[in-house]
């Protein structure tokens, strides 16, 4: 017998995974049920980070005993916070997502909370579950607030899980209440489960409390009030859009249908190993469509269509492939929908603002200034731009991890959490309307407020130095100049909301750098940006990490 040689791409970044080498999903189930969390090691415990707990069943730090444990430690703040209404409950495709909400309907059942579950127990995006618990409120009014959970790790290897709470603002909890129920959980599990109530699943999925409700409906009907869909009937362009095997795969179907979208969608099907995607940077199975490893199939096919977008597995990130350029840099896509938006919602008010996170580009604040807009800027996290959505004084929210989402077209709030959607479907808008597609949008911002170049490093660091550096004091800097330039800023808080960044950021007129601790890995991360250049850009990396070095030492 003879067999074919190996492709020597096949496991290389940008490539597809060999059979072998994808994740055996009946042994991650069975980790699930059978691994159990040691509370005395640190790995194997509850942890928030900025978008809840997040692990492996293989590595023992997201199973059973903590999906147990979390959803009731929310159950007991619920309760704290007087939170009584209907909690919605939303899972993505990742295989053990449909194991934790079982396990979580199990207990929400058991407490006697309402529970609104989608009607065929498929999969919800997480702007969807944001969406419904904000119109519920508002429709409501006067009545017991809802919120919600949401099951998903986003973007991460298949065989990651994820918990998420969003509270009755529709938006990611924050940090006391991700602290306040990360604690309870971790002591529940020291306490080997006890005070945890929970039926099983078949009577918790009969149970009274437990609500089938229309997730898709009731999002795609009201799409058109956050996008212009008037402009693009009878249109000429060719679309496409990659649901990457996401939480949004038969939501994609109904958008097009409804709204009469030349649509073409790419792989319209759902398999938990992901097969299907390219390797991203580390040969590992990441559904980052924001990365052009991960993105390769799409970036491959770009001349195919005018304009295609992806969304990540919960369809809370989105990433735009347009044959000018091919995939754009997320911190580009953001300024192009921000210099579009404030120029085409004639029912924003002049006030409105636009939020940005300390690492995004600076680009941003060029566009913001030439808009004549106010601008925010906040830590990393998206938590820190509910309260401006819900309000409406801000328009526009971004993260240069290609997470967004923008207010209706009434200047109301559409979502509090990332919707990977319609930044997608804007796109789609923006092409029609202007005859240009994003690309060349950014190409014309470039061409009036200088053309940056940004990129994100990794250096090696000890716990204890990641320790020193997210609490560095701005005193610690001593320097006037910065790679050529004088320092214009020295932060340790975002200047928007002086809320600690948990690292350092340094400014001059033409460039930037921040640098913040890992939170899973022993590095930290040097987000970096230069408006003079490829030479510059790397003096500004290479001072950057002396001066860190220098202050954590």
């Amino acid at each position: 017998m003879t067999t074919a040689a190996p492709d020597p791409l096949v496991n290389t970044p940008g490539h597809l995974s060999s059979p072998d080498k994808l994740v055996n999903l009946p042994r991650l189930v069975t980790a699930f049920y059978a691994n159990h969390p040691d509370p005395e090691v640190p790995a194997q415990r509850v942890s928030f980070g900025t978008s809840g707990h997040r692990g492996s069943a293989f590595t023992t730090s997201f199973n059973y005993a903590h999906i147990l444990a979390i959803t009731q430690a929310i159950v007991e703040y619920r309760a704290e916070q007087d939170t009584t209404g209907p909690l919605f409950l939303a899972q993505d495709t990742h295989a053990l997502s449909e194991p934790a909400f079982t396990t979580a309907l199990e207990v929400l059942a058991a407490n006697g909370v309402e529970v609104m579950i989608d009607e065929n127990l498929g999969f919800t995006p997480t702007p969807v579950l944001s969406h419904a618990i904000l119109t519920y409120n508002a429709a409501n009014a006067g009545k017991p607030l809802a919120d919600g959970i949401v099951i998903t790790p986003s973007h991460n290897p298949p065989e990651d899980g994820g918990f998420k709470y969003n509270p009755t603002n529709g938006g990611p909890a924050d940090t006391t209440a991700t602290k306040w129920i990360q604690d309870r959980a971790n002591e529940l599990i020291a306490a080997k489960l006890q005070g945890v109530k929970r039926l099983s699943y078949a009577k918790a999925l009969n149970a009274s409390t437990t609500h089938r409700h229309d997730f898709i409906t009731a999002y795609v009907n009201d799409l058109a009030n956050v996008i212009d869909f008037s402009i693009l009937k009878g249109t000429a362009l060719k679309l496409a859009v990659d649901p990457l095997g996401g939480a949004g795969v038969h939501y994609w179907p109904r958008i097009a249908e409804q709204y009469k979208l030349p649509l073409t969608i790419l792989n319209p099907y759902v398999d938990p190993t992901f097969r299907f995607m390219t390797l991203d940077w580390d040969s590992r199975i990441r559904m980052d469509c924001s990365s052009p490893f991960a993105m390769a199939s799409m970036i491959a096919n770009k001349d195919a269509y005018d304009v295609a977008w992806a969304c990540d597995t919960d369809h809370d990130r989105h990433g735009i492939v347009c044959k000018s350029v091919g995939l754009l840099n997320p911190n580009h896509y953001l300024a192009v929908c921000i210099q579009y938006l404030f120029t085409h919602r004639p029912e924003w008010s002049a006030q409105v603002g636009i939020g940005k996170t300390v690492v995004s580009s600076s680009i941003i604040d060029r566009v913001a200034k030439g808009l004549g807009r106010p601008m925010l800027e906040v830590p990393v996290g998206f938590k820190w731009f509910v309260a401006g959505l819900m309000d409406g004084t801000l328009g526009f929210v971004g993260e240069e991890s290609a997470g967004a989402t923008f207010l209706r077209h009434s200047g109301q709030v559409w979502t509090t959490d990332k919707d990977g959607p319609i930044p997608g479907l804007l796109s789609a808008e923006m092409t029609q309307r202007t005859g240009k597609d994003p690309g060349q949008l950014y190409a014309d911002l470039t061409a009036k407020y200088g053309n940056p170049i940004y990129q994100r490093v990794d250096a090696v660091a000890t716990k204890e130095e990641k320790a020193k550096l997210a609490k560095l004091s701005a005193a610690l800097v001593t320097a006037k100049t910065f790679a050529g330039e004088p320092i214009t800023a020295i932060l340790t808080e975002a200047p928007g909301n002086h809320a600690p960044i948990g690292g350092l950021k340094v400014t001059t007129e033409n460039g930037w750098f921040a640098a913040r601790p890992s939170g899973t890995e022993d590095v930290y991360k040097i987000y970096a940006e230069s408006f003079n250049g490829e030479e510059h850009l790397k003096q500004i990396q290479m001072e950057a990490k002396a001066l860190v070095a220098s202050a954590i030492a």
